[in-house]
């Protein structure tokens, strides 16, 4: 299905009003009820003016209110939607659960149909045939760098990853040309991070970014793969962004494997194979 309504309120959500932005967040979490409101309802339950729902509704190129539930309706009726997380106290830990899955199943189909594959092909093919691959990231996206690293060793490729920013900006300075940062950032707007690619340039190296598009770290790097994943700033709000980053390093990673062929599978096999001494049979159960 198309999930165009609430990925534009999404994507236009840091854009909006701080009024229009409660309209847009109960929307996202009440999406069912709301259809079956009145103007006046929802403004009450948003705890905003009437002529504020409806400058929200114009603003998503709606002709007012009764259009946008129209279009809401349209959306809904495929019953494929997945609404954004939200949480009551009084939610159960199955309603909680299956809210946060449903938001993070939403998040990763919304990122696949974005996804720009002719500069997925690219980096793919940059990766490929990179001497050195260098992951940097802080924070959650430091632990999706880790991620990445553990996942491209496998691949024959020389890798390390850094979510320290004095680590990142000496590592930088040591690439040339023929080597690969892969920089990964939430919010693309971390200042150290965006210092650290612009060595990394610089130094000849080619440069990956998965960051959202529009940010200061799109607009540093060689090839970005866009994650634009609209994230609520609320205390139990899951960070889905990370989720599609780990997802992202994956495609990654089976396409270079893909890339260098047989004698790359057989390689992988091996390392498998390996790791069979560590682990108890499948019939057998430790005492």
């Amino acid at each position: 299905m198309s999930r165009a309504l609430f990925d534009e309120m999404r994507h236009r959500m840091e854009h909006l009003r701080r009024s229009e932005q409660k309209v847009a967040r109960f929307v996202l979490r009440n999406s069912e009820e709301v259809i079956h409101m009145r103007i006046v309802d929802l403004a009450t339950e948003a705890k905003v003016s009437e002529p504020t729902v409806v400058r929200f509704c114009r603003a998503l190129g709606c002709a007012g209110f009764q259009d946008f539930k129209l279009r809401l309706a349209q959306m809904l009726a495929t019953g494929s939607q997945f609404a954004q997380f939200s949480m009551n106290d009084s939610d159960s830990v199955a309603e909680f659960s299956h809210s946060i899955f449903d938001s993070t199943v939403g998040t990763l189909l919304s990122v696949r149909d974005r996804i720009d594959n002719q500069a997925l092909g690219q980096a793919v093919n940059a990766l490929a045939s990179a001497n050195r691959v260098e992951f940097y990231g802080f924070g959650a996206s430091g632990a999706v760098a880790v991620d990445a690293q553990h996942k491209f060793f496998r691949l024959q490729i020389s890798t390390s990853a850094y979510s320290d920013p004095h680590m990142q900006n000496m590592s930088a300075v040591t690439l040339k040309e023929g080597d690969v940062v892969v920089a990964i950032s939430q919010t693309g707007r971390t200042r150290a991070l965006v210092a650290s690619v612009r060595l990394a340039r610089e130094a000849g190296a080619t440069v990956i970014g998965l960051c959202p598009s529009g940010s200061p770290l799109a607009a540093e790097v060689t090839l970005a793969l866009y994650v634009d994943v609209f994230e609520d700033t609320e205390i139990y709000t899951p960070m889905s962004s990370r989720i599609a980053h780990l997802v992202l390093v994956d495609v990654l990673a089976v396409g270079v494997a893909k890339t260098r062929g047989p004698k790359l599978a057989e390689q992988l096999r091996e390392v498998k194979k390996s790791l069979g001494p560590l682990r108890f049979p499948e019939e057998d159960t430790p005492s």
